[in-house]
């Protein structure tokens, strides 16, 4: 109490101090002909002695502006910049009170308007049409920091803990650099490996699809693109990172990152190794690729694999070794005529995992336990390689094309047990498998593009051409013993070998044509042909004792499946793009054949449909200032069902599990709606953004589950009157900086809402689910010293059932997490998170709450080119990887294995080299 107590009267003493010494400047800017108050007009403060910028903001709606900055005796430079006006500039002797400088008047810069090059400063952020830009050297960093350090700085960015990034609350889907996409367009390789003082410019604009880029339509997607411009003088060198370490439990990493810029062409390899659950590209400067802390470079599955780029590492929970090579290219050909750039991927991977599982399952009378262990081991060796060609044929024409391939194997052995039990604890069934599994998988996609601008203005037309193909080829041996308890059936024991033979193949031709009506208003048409037409075949054999071979043909579990669909899509839309309005609506008709067969039992079925339903998709941004928008989108579209459930054929594949399709199914119609609103201040650097949404399925496709007194379940497929989810949420952001010391937080909360309808042992059954999520999180620091960010989320879920035995379910969970990351003493870099996660409700047997407190300890030596460091996994040794999941059908605990406690010595080589001079820096330039 008397530490609490004690921290209240230190911080009230320093805010009273902190007040105490700053001062007010205030000002209003406007035209100097026309009076006109000037917006978003950039005001900034910079030293005399060494230029270095103090403070800056931006003019509100009415051309007023406030900067509060701390009391400084030194001389000042104040200067105002706006797009179009000539700069001013005043020079200011000291800040020792406050200054009121009335009504300031820009002048129109006539040079500027007849597009004569002014060589003027650069300032901090330029808002220009539907472009933001920040200028790098204006945020300071520190001298080894990467991009994602530098992104972390600048107004209206921010990395939430999972590493997703979003400006002014839109999320950042798309990572560029100098245009060209580094390592795909996930971008989290540029972000967490390219060093800031690099960087040039970060430009933030809509993301567009290549068919509206080329095209020169507006974005339909509210998500944002960064492009991330490299210093001219730092375009042509060599420099990259390698990283290696080792530890105790013979844990180790290693990773590499190699780059080769000469202005436009671009050539990077890296490459990983390591048994620490990574992709190995995090590359971060304090806890390298440890997962756990801020090893934000990969995605992590809901089954627990991870991967980058589309490359999946692993199959399941548990622990990774992974291996990984990448070449990445970009360049200019023929008078910049002709852009390729294209990357290659070798990934190899093993998991090796224990799982153990409590399952309620639930039914309208009384409800059964089922509880499983397995084992398993997967490994899988993939090649991936994808190009891009953008080839300008002449000024007004040019062609895209995008081909990719992959080429994956997947070996996988797992073995298990699971019994359930009814209510009373008397056993059902109960079932042992052995599986030995393997997968060949080839892919081939081409995207091809082509836009021709005709002599009026937007008016153009378009072709596309996509295609892809894949196939798959896998085996399994399969070794099962399932015995039943109360029906008295004969217990199933199947020693099989089975071949499995998919083939997908797709494609999708579209033509458009523009023609503007108005400068503002342009009238749309397109049509689109798609064809697609997969095949599964299985063979199934059984073990012959007296041949000791899999010879024995079993056609219960053999079958051939065919599936085809084509749609003929005409559609008329128009657009509308003003300065402060787009938008544009989309309607027309898909006509749709859809043919299914299957043969089994020499017995060929059929099931083959028509259909004709509307097809519509629009969306409307509005602009209500330089940094306020409001945007909504809305969409109708049908699924089909796939050929399994709608052939009624047996699929016997599964001891425990019947499968039989239903030809009467309907295809699934969905409505979404979406809508936002963001607002960012820059004059108080905060931020607002609210967002909801929803999704409406009318037929929607449900299992439709009996289940006898074994627990044997019987499945086929119903559609149901309806199921919905909707969802509705905000955030908020500040961020105070005063000097060396900044101070940012950030407030949000995510309601969301979801009914859904199913059938169980033929009785319809409800499910109403309910999700609050809010969070919080902090980040005090003090530049090239220390920061610390706490943060917090909590989750509550609740579910309610009819006609279930059980009426509503409710479960919350508490994650906290505390980083401390100090510069302190220099040459130190120390590094501590710590987090705490709750899970309330899970069954017993199951661990409720976990400790996790990773610590680093690095020293920069030899030019600071080298970075010793000693780190240690889960301090505390009580990692634990326990989840609940609550669905419309089951309640289902789960603990899978995770790295535990292993300390780790590690050294990073930094190099770089690069010609050319350097650029003087500058600082915000708002039209």
């Amino acid at each position: 109490m008397f530490q609490k107590i004690a921290f209240l009267i230190l911080f009230l003493c320093s805010a009273i101090s902190f007040s105490q010494n700053t001062i007010s400047l205030k000002g209003k800017i406007i035209d100097k002909n026309t009076s006109i108050p000037l917006e978003s007009a950039t005001i900034y403060l910079k030293s005399v002695k060494d230029s270095t910028l103090i403070d800056y903001t931006i003019s509100d709606k009415n051309g007023n502006f406030t900067i509060k900055t701390k009391k400084n005796e030194n001389a000042i430079l104040f200067k105002i910049s706006y797009i179009g006006y000539n700069d001013y500039s005043e020079k200011i002797e000291n800040l020792k009170a406050d200054k009121d400088f009335g009504s300031i008047r820009l002048e129109e810069n006539v040079s500027s308007l007849k597009e004569v090059v002014i060589q003027s400063e650069a300032p901090p952020v330029t808002i220009k049409n539907d472009t933001l830009e920040f200028n790098a050297s204006s945020f300071k960093v520190r001298p080894d920091a990467n991009v994602e350090a530098l992104l972390k700085q600048l107004p209206g960015v921010e990395i939430d803990e999972e590493g997703k990034i979003t400006v002014n609350g839109k999320e950042v889907n798309n990572i560029l650099v100098n245009g060209k996409p580094f390592f795909g367009k996930d971008g989290k390789i540029a972000t967490q490996n390219l060093p800031a003082e690099i960087i040039s410019k970060v430009q933030v604009t809509d993301t567009k699809t290549k068919e509206e880029e080329l095209s020169g339509q507006d974005a339909t997607s509210d998500e944002k693109t960064i492009n991330l411009t490299i210093q001219e003088d730092k375009n042509k060198g060599v420099f990259g990172k390698a990283n290696v370490g080792y530890g105790t439990e013979e844990r180790y990493e290693s990773s590499m990152l190699f780059n080769y810029f000469k202005d436009t062409q671009k050539i990077s390899v890296l490459g990983s190794s390591n048994n620490v659950n990574s992709i190995g590209f995090s590359m971060d400067e304090i806890f390298d690729n440890m997962g756990g802390g801020r090893n934000r470079s990969i995605w992590v599955n809901d089954n627990g694999s991870f991967g980058i780029n589309g490359m999946q590492f692993g199959g399941n929970n548990g622990i990774t070794t992974s291996n990984m090579i990448g070449v990445n290219f970009a360049d200019e050909w023929a008078k910049k005529k002709i852009n390729p750039n294209g990357s290659y991927y070798y990934s190899n991977a093993e998991t090796n995992n224990n799982n153990r599982t409590n399952r309620i399952n639930l039914l309208p009378t009384g409800n059964t336990n089922t509880l499983a262990e397995s084992k398993t081991k997967s490994i899988t060796d993939g090649h991936n390689i994808a190009m891009d060609f953008e080839i300008k044929l002449d000024s007004t024409a040019t062609l895209y094309i995008s081909p990719s391939f992959s080429k994956s194997e997947i070996k996988n052995k797992n073995t298990g047990f699971d019994a359930t039990f009814d209510g009373t604890g008397a056993a059902l069934n109960e079932n042992t498998s052995d599986n030995n599994w393997s997968s060949q998988n080839n892919s081939f996609k081409n995207n091809i593009y082509f836009y021709k601008g005709l002599k009026k203005k937007g008016r153009g037309i378009s072709a596309s051409l996509n295609n892809e193909n894949s196939k798959n080829d896998s085996d399994l041996i399969t070794k099962t013993t399932t015995t039943f308890f109360q029906s008295g059936n004969t217990d199933d024991d199947r020693n099989q070998f089975r071949i499995d033979n998919s083939k997908d193949d797709s494609f999708r031709a579209e033509i458009g044509y523009n023609e503007p009506l108005k400068d503002s208003i342009t009238l749309n048409f397109e049509t689109s042909y798609s064809y697609k037409k997969s095949r599964d075949v299985r063979e199934t054999y059984d073990f012959d004792n007296g041949l000791n071979s899999y010879s024995n043909y079993n056609d219960l579990l053999s079958n051939d499946i065919i599936s085809s669909t084509s749609s003929v899509t005409p559609m008329v839309g128009i657009s509308l793009r003003k300065k402060k309005i787009r938008g544009s609506i989309s309607m027309g008709t898909e006509i749709i054949n859809f043919n299914n067969q299957s043969t089994y039992l020499s017995n060929k079925t059929a099931v083959n449909k028509n259909y004709m339903y509307p097809k519509m998709n629009g969306y409307l941004s509005i602009t209500l200032g330089k940094s306020k928008s409001f945007y909504t989108y809305y969409s109708y579209e049908v699924n089909l069902p796939s050929a399994n459930q709608i052939l009624p054929f047996e699929n016997l594949a599964n001891p425990l599990n019947t499968v039989i399709g239903n030809a009467d199914l309907k295809p699934n119609e969905r409505y979404s709606l979406y809508t936002n609103f963001n607002n960012y201040d820059y004059a108080t650097k905060s931020g607002f953004y609210a967002y909801a949404g929803g999704n409406y399925n009318v037929n929607q496709i449900a299992s439709s589950t009996t289940y006898d007194s074994d627990f044997k379940a019987t499945t086929t497929y119903q559609n149901i009157d309806r199921a919905y989810n909707t969802y509705v949420g905000f955030s908020l952001n500040k961020s105070v900086k005063k000097e060396k010391r900044t101070f940012k937080y950030g407030v949000g909360l995510q309601l969301g809402y979801n009914y859904d309808q199913g059938l169980t042992n033929a009785e319809l059954f409800e499910s109403k689910g309910l999700t609050l999520n809010p969070r919080a999180n902090m980040s005090w620091s003090i530049d090239e010293m220390i920061t610390i960010s706490p943060s917090y989320r909590y989750t509550y879920i609740t579910n309610d059932f009819t006609n279930y035995i059980i009426d509503n379910t409710k479960n919350f969970k508490h994650s906290a997490k505390i980083e401390i990351t100090s510069y302190w003493p220099k040459k130190v870099v120390l590094g501590s998170d710590f987090g705490y996660n709750y899970n309330s409700n899970i069954a017993d047997g199951f661990q409720k709450d976990f400790y996790l407190w990773n610590l680093s300890l690095g020293y920069n030596f030899f030019q600071d080119k080298l970075l010793a460091k000693v780190k240690v996994y889960d301090v505390l040794n009580q990692n634990i990887s326990t989840t609940r999941t609550i669905t419309p059908t089951a309640i289902t605990d789960m603990e899978n294995t995770v790295l535990q406690q292993y300390a780790m010595f590690s050294l990073t080589y930094k190099l770089e080299k690069f010609g050319g001079k350097k650029k003087e820096g500058g600082i915000m330039i708002i039209d």
